[in-house]
């Protein structure tokens, strides 16, 4: 028998994790070695287990499943991302792929699909939801074909920017944030400045407005089909 693929579930419901825990060592071949219920658990939990495989919710919070991937993947070589998530429009899609993840899959696939992904990204394989693969492709060549910047969601931010914006868009203070990313409080405020300078946005209101409208966290309704 080879060895068994190893994967880290990153979702924050509770039954979901459940339910792809019992799919996925229900399988044979493949073995959960950790769950997370944030994107910032996620990263950790990714660089402390190495798993060969993360699957990866979108709608994460503290840390969006989208920096969760690109951290992943530039922190963790080995794991390759597969995202796991309700969301079906192009955006989002491309903004993981941008991110480097492997696969991306919606939460109505068939176990089977499921399945079938996990063990074509832990070789190294590509692995999009075919119903959409084609939209995707069409919408690659476009914006090459137009020297267009898909970046779209604010990835033009270092990766520190855009955990600070999404703490801030999701309420917390600046204390709590410098606590959470273990910053000073003076360094915390530098990088609220920048994002203010560099999105040309002067209120917290606005910035939030910004996360929501451009994917960096999702709403509340969405977030749980996420």
């Amino acid at each position: 028998m080879m060895n068994p693929i190893t994967v880290l579930i990153s979702d924050d419901h509770t039954i979901v994790r459940a339910a792809l825990r019992i799919l996925l060592e229900a399988a044979g071949d493949i073995i959960v070695v950790g769950e997370a219920t944030n994107g910032q658990q996620a990263v950790a939990e990714a660089k402390r287990l190495q798993p060969h495989v993360t699957l990866m919710d979108l709608g994460m919070p503290l840390m969006n499943g989208v920096e969760a991937a690109r951290q992943i993947v530039n922190g963790v070589p080995f794991t390759r991302v597969l995202v796991l998530s309700g969301y079906t429009d192009e955006q989002h899609v491309l903004q993981a792929i941008q991110a480097g993840v492997t696969g991306y899959l919606f939460k109505s696939t068939c176990s089977n699909n499921l399945l079938r992904a996990i063990r074509e990204v832990a070789q190294g394989n590509a692995f999009i939801t075919p119903s959409i693969s084609q939209r995707v492709l069409t919408k690659l060549r476009t914006a090459l074909d137009d020297n267009q910047d898909l970046d779209q969601n604010g990835n033009s931010l270092t990766s520190r920017q855009a955990e600070v914006l999404q703490l801030i868009a999701e309420g917390y203070m600046t204390k709590q944030i410098a606590g959470m990313l273990s910053l000073s409080i003076k360094t915390v405020e530098k990088h609220r400045q920048s994002l203010m300078n560099r999105l040309d946005l002067h209120k917290i209101a606005d910035l939030t407005r910004f996360a929501v409208s451009n994917g960096v966290i999702e709403s509340r309704i969405n977030n749980m089909a996420a």
